[in-house]
């Protein structure tokens, strides 16, 4: 029995290396957003514009009149929330005329014309939510509960399915950033909000904001490796 257990306990050590990997990945990528928002909130846009200012217009362009455009609190904190139909655009943001401030605030209105068109991975990524919430919050917890207690075994493959929601969210997430960057950038080009030699430090922008994403998939599928890995280790010691 100690045998099995410190093989058990041996085998969740290794595995836990996934996560350490994921978190890294996270780590990065957030400074990367954070030094190259830095670097182009430096750059005065040549339309004078606030962040706030770019994203009224947009709005106004694409017709989405029941959407408004708020200040909320922090940094990097910015969002449209579609239950309250707000562009929420934090104080770097709402007041700025940076090439970064405007970037943000386009791809914010982004997210508002997808939610106006009925964009389809945002229909899926609305509908998984609920469950992807409830996954990446207890999925773990369930997984343990089915190996501590040999009669909840059934649960181990009911935490790691509702686990897998919430790494669906996660994939899901990734065209619906991607749109919305590339719906920002034509728009601030189309409209004439930036010049030419803007765009680029626009799209540096909302190009290392997206990597984000992409490192926040990539830890949760290693996360849920893991996770998989861990109950296939606790069958086999059963077994």
């Amino acid at each position: 029995m100690n045998l099995n257990m410190a093989y058990g306990m041996g085998y969740m050590d290794g595995s836990y290396i996934l996560v350490i990997i994921g978190a890294l990945l996270c780590l990065i990528t957030s400074g990367m957003v954070k030094s190259t928002f830095n670097k182009y909130s430096k750059v005065l846009s040549a339309s004078n514009l606030t962040g706030a200012q770019v994203a009224e217009a947009i709005l106004k362009r694409e017709g989405i009149y029941d959407v408004r455009v708020e200040r909320v609190a922090g940094s990097l904190t910015d969002n449209f929330n579609p239950s309250t139909k707000t562009v929420n655009l934090s104080e770097t943001v709402y007041d700025s005329t940076s090439v970064a401030a405007i970037s943000v605030a386009a791809h914010e209105c982004g997210h508002a014309m997808q939610h106006n068109e009925e964009y389809f991975p945002l229909k899926v990524r609305s509908a998984i939510l609920p469950a992807a919430n409830f996954g990446s919050k207890y999925g773990l917890w369930i997984v343990i509960l089915g190996l501590i207690i040999s009669f909840f075994r059934p649960l181990v493959f009911i935490g790691v399915v509702l686990f897998a929601f919430g790494v669906a969210f996660q994939i899901v997430t990734l065209p619906v950033e991607f749109d919305a960057s590339k719906r920002a950038l034509e728009t601030l080009s189309r409209m004439g909000i930036l010049e030419e030699n803007e765009i680029g430090g626009a799209r540096a922008v909302l190009k290392s904001a997206a990597m984000t994403y992409v490192a926040s998939a990539a830890a949760s599928i290693l996360s849920l490796i893991r996770l998989i890995l861990i109950s296939r280790g606790g069958r086999s010691r059963r077994d």
